[in-house]
């Protein structure tokens, strides 16, 4: 940030941010530590002539920390000294909050968004010989979660100029095999839930169903990869009801965090109770026990069963009461995501960066992340411009490298070639800061210091 301090060596007073702040000490021609009159202090080196004197501030911003104030601190603290921290009554609370936000009757909480996929899979009875599609561009866990299963990964290319799947690739790639399809809410931007429901639906008499879930669907089932979309609205349905099944993330970058941890959601099924795939979740998460540690907590209620070999990945307590804490605070920090970014529209119009729009009569999303693209650039410049932004204390990422990119998927065929929109998105995508702690004045920092870069 460029400022200038008047009346030369003798000035006591800055302009910082078009407002006057003092300076309690000032050393020309070397970096120095001022002190400013609100309790501030900035890093400034002065250069000049005359009675312009040019002072350039250091700033430092975090790229996504959590939103954590005393409020999630007490609750965290009350269940510490309530002697229960695991799966207990305040997880019980936590669903039945997540449940009533997205008009759900039910909501499972697990350790992870990757869990709740992955136990959606087996839920439905996935497995080898079956294939699940998803898209090229996101991040692991919405394709590690197939292969955990043994069922294979089928990817889909982007649309052109968008970072959503290609539709129309999407109703192609759909054989007798299909079993689900993994649409991808990325940045908090809803997918086209509508129009993937139609597509499979139009596919079903494709559909081959294994067990009764799969009949009761009768179709490819739909599972959302919402990790980043919790509170996003698309077409007055919000995420978590408009998919077949919907996973969200809590994790700690996350608009909403519980530390670790995720839930997923689920629309009514015919023939099918919502009761009865809660209490398969809670199963497929806690060893297959047929009681959690609250139910044998009750006197004489020791005996249990293992009804499946399940797995491990329940939330706690502790989660829970953070996430309780944060979700009574959501609209807030929602709003406040979304005044960001309309500072980061209009600070970036005239720029060479292409963005994207997070709010419209028909959509809004939960302002997860700000993802631009650096318009007629390749990687190398991009590149560059991330190592110019963090010089000047701004860290700036990449979301995400596409799959075809990362050994793994290469060593399961897929290759970077037969997904060029992914690739043309990925090449000069980059990603600037966004969460609640960031004041006006840092974002004029960050646009700032990106004109400068580019420049």
């Amino acid at each position: 940030m460029i400022v200038i301090a008047s009346e030369a060596k003798q000035s006591r007073e800055v302009m910082i941010d078009s407002r006057r702040r003092k300076v309690e000490r000032i050393a020309f021609f070397q970096p120095q530590i001022c002190a400013c009159g609100n309790g501030t202090s900035f890093r400034a080196k002065f250069a000049g002539t005359g009675k312009a004197w040019f002072i350039e501030m250091e700033k430092k911003i975090i790229f996504s920390p959590p939103d954590i104030g005393q409020a999630e601190i007490d609750e965290v603290v009350s269940v510490l000294k309530s002697g229960w921290i695991t799966t207990g009554p305040k997880t019980k609370e936590f669903e039945s909050e997540i449940a009533k936000y997205c008009g759900t009757r039910r909501a499972a909480s697990l350790n992870s968004a990757t869990a709740c996929m992955e136990l959606t899979l087996r839920l439905l009875g996935i497995g080898a010989g079956d294939e699940v599609i998803t898209s090229a561009y996101t991040y692991t866990a919405s394709a590690s979660v197939i292969c955990h299963v043994g069922a294979t990964p089928v990817l889909v290319d982007t649309a052109e100029g968008t970072f959503e799947m290609d539709y129309a690739q999407l109703e192609k790639a759909i054989t007798p095999k299909t079993k689900a399809v993994i649409p991808v809410d990325i940045a908090g931007i809803m997918c086209d839930y509508p129009r993937i429901l139609a597509i499979v639906n139009e596919k079903k008499a494709l559909f081959i169903p294994v067990n009764d879930i799969q009949k009761a669907i009768g179709r490819v089932c739909v599972i959302a990869d919402a990790a980043h979309s919790f509170g996003a609205v698309h077409e007055n349905v919000v995420s978590g009801k408009a998919a077949d099944f919907t996973s969200f993330s809590f994790h700690a970058i996350k608009n909403l965090t519980t530390a670790e941890g995720g839930a997923v959601t689920w629309n009514e099924i015919d023939g099918i109770q919502s009761d009865d795939i809660y209490r398969q979740f809670m199963l497929l998460s806690l060893h297959g026990q047929s009681k959690d540690a609250l139910a044998k907590e009750a006197a004489g209620s020791w005996e249990y069963d293992i009804l499946l070999p399940g797995y491990k990945c329940n939330m706690t307590d502790i989660m829970a009461a953070l996430g309780l804490a944060q979700y009574r605070r959501y609209g807030e920090l929602l709003s406040r995501r979304h005044q960001i970014i309309a500072l980061y529209q209009q600070g970036l119009k005239d720029l060479a960066v292409q963005v994207f729009a997070h709010k419209q009569s028909s959509f809004a999303s939960s302002g997860h992340l700000y993802m631009t693209r650096l318009v007629g650039r390749d990687s190398a410049f991009r590149n560059e411009i991330i190592k110019k932004m963090a010089e000047c204390g701004v860290p700036c990422n990449v979301h995400y490298k596409p799959l075809p990119l990362h050994t793994a998927y290469k060593k399961l065929g897929f290759d970077i070639k037969d997904f060029p929109n992914a690739y043309i998105m990925y090449q000069n995508e980059l990603s600037l800061p966004l969460h609640t702690g960031l004041s006006d004045e840092d974002v004029a920092f960050i646009v700032h210091n990106l004109a400068r870069a580019l420049a």
